[in-house]
C-alpha cells in the first residue's frame, strides 16, 4: 500500500487533519503521520463562532482530539512515500521552522510527488520555497503568506498547480480529497 506522509504538530486543525487520515486508507493508501518527535500531539477546532453577540474577526480555538506521530520527521526518507498531505491550523507556524521537514518537503516536490496543502499549510510551502511560480489557494488570512512565497493567491475551494494541490479550510475537503486522490491514483 503506497504511503502518504502527514506532518503536524500541535495544534494542528482537528477537521484538516482526520478526514484525509480516514479518507485515504479507504482509497488503498497508508497515512504515516510524522512529528517533530514521535509521540501523541494535541489536535484544536478552530471555528467563528455563529451567534456571539460580539463578533469574532478570527477563529476560536478549542481543544479536540489527540493524535500519535508514528515517526520524527528527523527520520523520514522521502522516497518512501508516494505523496504528502499538510494539515491546517496553528501548528504549521512552528513546524516551517523544522529544517527535517523543509528537506522533506523540497525532496517530495523535487520528485515530482503530489503534495497537498490546506488552511495554514501554505507555510510549510513557502518557507520550504516550493511555491515560488505556482497559483495556490489557502485560508484568506494566509494569502500573504503564499505570495511571500512567490505564488499567485486565488481565492477558491481547490488549485492544482502541476503536483501541488491546495484547499482554503475543512470546508473544502470533499473537492479538495477528490483532487489529491486523483493525482495520487495518476502515479500508481
Amino acid at each position: 500500500m503506497p504511503k502518504i506522509l502527514m506532518p503536524l504538530g500541535d495544534a494542528t486543525e482537528t477537521l484538516d487533519t482526520f478526514y484525509p487520515y480516514f479518507r485515504l486508507p479507504e482509497a488503498g493508501y497508508e497515512v504515516v503521520v510524522a512529528g517533530p518527535e514521535a509521540r501523541l500531539y494535541h489536535t484544536v477546532m478552530h471555528e467563528i463562532p455563529p451567534d456571539s453577540s460580539i463578533p469574532w474577526d478570527i477563529t476560536q480555538e478549542r481543544p479536540a482530539y489527540h493524535i500519535k506521530a508514528d515517526i520524527a520527521f528527523r527520520d523520514v526518507q522521502s522516497a518512501d512515500y508516494a505523496g504528502m498531505f499538510v494539515s491546517g491550523g496553528r501548528a504549521p507556524e512552528y513546524l516551517r521552522y523544522d529544517q527535517d521537514l523543509l528537506r522533506i518537503t523540497r525532496e517530495l516536490a523535487a520528485a515530482g510527488k503530489p503534495i497537498a496543502s490546506v488552511c495554514h499549510g501554505i507555510e510549510i510551502l513557502t518557507a520550504a520555497g516550493i511555491i515560488h511560480g505556482k497559483t495556490v489557494t489557502t485560508v484568506a488570512k494566509c494569502a500573504m503568506d503564499a505570495e511571500q512565497g512567490g505564488a499567485n493567491y486565488v481565492n477558491q475551494e481547490v488549485v492544482v498547480d502541476g503536483d501541488i494541490v491546495t484547499a482554503r479550510t475543512w470546508h473544502d475537503n470533499a473537492p479538495f480529497m477528490r483532487e489529491f486522490l486523483r493525482m495520487l491514483d495518476a502515479q500508481r
